[in-house]
Protein backbone atom coordinates (compact mmCIF):
# COMPACT_ATOMS: atom_id res chain seq x y z
CA UNK A 1 0.00 0.00 0.00
CA UNK A 2 1.15 3.53 -0.70
CA UNK A 3 0.13 6.75 0.98
CA UNK A 4 0.58 8.35 -2.45
CA UNK A 5 -2.03 6.18 -4.20
CA UNK A 6 -4.21 8.01 -6.71
CA UNK A 7 -7.30 7.27 -4.59
CA UNK A 8 -5.97 9.48 -1.77
CA UNK A 9 -6.60 13.23 -1.95
CA UNK A 10 -3.32 14.89 -2.98
CA UNK A 11 -3.65 17.35 -0.07
CA UNK A 12 -3.70 14.47 2.41
CA UNK A 13 -1.01 12.24 0.92
CA UNK A 14 1.94 13.68 2.87
CA UNK A 15 0.17 12.98 6.18
CA UNK A 16 -1.55 9.72 5.19
CA UNK A 17 1.21 7.40 6.48
CA UNK A 18 -0.73 6.63 9.68
CA UNK A 19 -3.99 5.62 7.97
CA UNK A 20 -2.01 3.71 5.32
CA UNK A 21 -0.19 1.78 8.03
CA UNK A 22 -3.43 0.92 9.83
CA UNK A 23 -5.09 -0.11 6.54
CA UNK A 24 -2.17 -2.45 5.80
CA UNK A 25 -2.38 -4.04 9.26
CA UNK A 26 -6.16 -4.48 9.01
CA UNK A 27 -5.74 -6.00 5.55
CA UNK A 28 -3.26 -8.48 7.04
CA UNK A 29 -5.75 -9.51 9.74
CA UNK A 30 -9.02 -9.41 7.80
CA UNK A 31 -8.01 -9.72 4.13
CA UNK A 32 -10.21 -6.67 3.41
CA UNK A 33 -9.08 -3.41 1.82
CA UNK A 34 -10.02 -0.47 4.03
CA UNK A 35 -10.19 2.94 2.42
CA UNK A 36 -7.24 5.05 3.48
CA UNK A 37 -9.30 8.22 2.92
CA UNK A 38 -11.99 6.85 5.25
CA UNK A 39 -9.43 5.89 7.90
CA UNK A 40 -7.81 9.32 7.61
CA UNK A 41 -10.93 10.96 9.01
CA UNK A 42 -12.01 8.11 11.28
CA UNK A 43 -8.67 8.03 13.12
CA UNK A 44 -8.48 11.83 13.43
CA UNK A 45 -5.43 12.34 11.24
CA UNK A 46 -4.36 15.96 10.79
CA UNK A 47 -2.21 17.66 8.14
CA UNK A 48 0.80 17.19 10.46
CA UNK A 49 0.10 13.49 11.02
CA UNK A 50 -1.54 11.05 13.40
CA UNK A 51 -0.78 11.30 17.10
CA UNK A 52 -0.37 7.98 18.94
CA UNK A 53 -2.91 8.83 21.64
CA UNK A 54 -5.46 9.85 19.00
CA UNK A 55 -4.89 6.65 16.99
CA UNK A 56 -5.51 4.50 20.06
CA UNK A 57 -8.54 6.47 21.27
CA UNK A 58 -10.27 6.69 17.88
CA UNK A 59 -9.42 3.15 16.81
CA UNK A 60 -10.96 1.80 20.04
CA UNK A 61 -14.07 3.84 19.37
CA UNK A 62 -14.36 2.62 15.77
CA UNK A 63 -13.37 -1.04 16.22
CA UNK A 64 -15.23 -1.65 19.46
CA UNK A 65 -14.54 -5.08 20.91
CA UNK A 66 -13.14 -6.57 17.67
CA UNK A 67 -9.55 -5.43 18.29
CA UNK A 68 -7.18 -4.82 21.15
CA UNK A 69 -4.93 -1.79 20.59
CA UNK A 70 -2.22 -0.48 22.86
CA UNK A 71 1.16 1.19 22.94
CA UNK A 72 3.95 -1.35 23.41
CA UNK A 73 6.95 -0.30 25.48
CA UNK A 74 9.12 -3.42 25.41
CA UNK A 75 11.19 -4.61 22.46
CA UNK A 76 10.66 -8.17 23.71
CA UNK A 77 6.88 -7.72 23.39
CA UNK A 78 7.37 -6.30 19.89
CA UNK A 79 9.41 -9.37 18.95
CA UNK A 80 6.84 -11.79 20.39
CA UNK A 81 4.05 -10.10 18.40
CA UNK A 82 6.07 -10.38 15.20
CA UNK A 83 6.92 -14.03 15.92
CA UNK A 84 3.18 -14.66 16.38
CA UNK A 85 2.60 -13.28 12.87
CA UNK A 86 1.11 -9.95 13.92
CA UNK A 87 2.59 -6.77 12.39
CA UNK A 88 2.71 -3.63 14.52
CA UNK A 89 2.32 0.03 13.70
CA UNK A 90 5.66 1.77 14.24
CA UNK A 91 6.13 5.52 14.35
CA UNK A 92 9.32 7.48 13.89
CA UNK A 93 8.91 10.82 15.68
CA UNK A 94 11.90 13.10 16.06
CA UNK A 95 9.78 16.15 16.84
CA UNK A 96 7.37 15.10 19.59
CA UNK A 97 9.99 12.89 21.26
CA UNK A 98 12.08 16.07 21.58
CA UNK A 99 15.03 14.51 19.74
CA UNK A 100 15.48 17.43 17.35
CA UNK A 101 19.19 16.83 16.76
CA UNK A 102 18.97 13.08 16.19
CA UNK A 103 19.25 11.63 12.68
CA UNK A 104 16.64 8.84 12.42
CA UNK A 105 15.65 7.19 9.15
CA UNK A 106 12.48 9.34 9.12
CA UNK A 107 11.71 12.53 11.02
CA UNK A 108 8.01 11.70 11.40
CA UNK A 109 6.48 8.66 9.74
CA UNK A 110 4.21 5.68 10.49
CA UNK A 111 5.08 2.30 8.94
CA UNK A 112 3.97 -1.31 9.34
CA UNK A 113 6.63 -3.26 11.24
CA UNK A 114 6.64 -6.74 9.71
CA UNK A 115 9.73 -8.51 11.02
CA UNK A 116 13.03 -8.42 12.85
CA UNK A 117 16.39 -10.09 12.98
CA UNK A 118 18.66 -10.22 16.02
CA UNK A 119 22.28 -9.30 15.34
CA UNK A 120 25.25 -9.31 17.70
CA UNK A 121 24.82 -5.75 18.95
CA UNK A 122 21.56 -4.59 17.34
CA UNK A 123 18.12 -5.64 16.16
CA UNK A 124 17.27 -5.12 12.50
CA UNK A 125 13.62 -4.12 12.06
CA UNK A 126 11.89 -4.84 8.75
CA UNK A 127 9.32 -2.26 7.71
CA UNK A 128 7.03 -1.55 4.79
CA UNK A 129 7.81 2.10 4.00
CA UNK A 130 4.45 3.23 2.43
CA UNK A 131 6.08 4.57 -0.75
CA UNK A 132 6.85 8.00 -2.11
CA UNK A 133 5.20 10.17 -4.73
CA UNK A 134 7.11 8.52 -7.60
CA UNK A 135 8.00 5.18 -5.99
CA UNK A 136 5.87 2.30 -4.74
CA UNK A 137 6.22 1.06 -1.18
CA UNK A 138 9.01 -1.37 -0.43
CA UNK A 139 10.45 -3.38 2.43
CA UNK A 140 13.36 -1.75 4.23
CA UNK A 141 15.73 -2.81 7.00
CA UNK A 142 16.21 -0.39 9.90
CA UNK A 143 18.61 -0.42 12.85
CA UNK A 144 16.75 -0.42 16.16
CA UNK A 145 19.73 1.06 18.02
CA UNK A 146 20.12 3.97 15.59
CA UNK A 147 16.41 4.88 15.83
CA UNK A 148 15.33 3.65 19.27
CA UNK A 149 14.92 7.12 20.84
CA UNK A 150 12.31 8.18 18.29
CA UNK A 151 10.33 4.93 17.90
CA UNK A 152 6.84 4.16 19.17
CA UNK A 153 5.18 0.76 18.69
CA UNK A 154 1.42 0.11 18.66
CA UNK A 155 -0.06 -3.38 18.81
CA UNK A 156 -3.31 -3.93 16.90
CA UNK A 157 -4.52 -7.43 17.58
CA UNK A 158 -7.85 -9.08 16.72
CA UNK A 159 -9.76 -10.31 19.76
CA UNK A 160 -10.51 -14.02 19.54
CA UNK A 161 -14.20 -14.89 19.75
CA UNK A 162 -15.31 -17.90 21.77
Amino acid sequence: MSQYAAAIDAKKQRSACGPTTIAAILKHHEKIDYGIEQLYGLLGTTPIGLFTWRLIKNFKKAAGQRYHIEKVRSLETVKSELLAGRPLAMKFDRYFSFRWFSKPLYNYHWVPLIGFEDEDDDVVLYIHDNGKRNRPSKIRAVSYNENRNVLTFVRICPVKRR
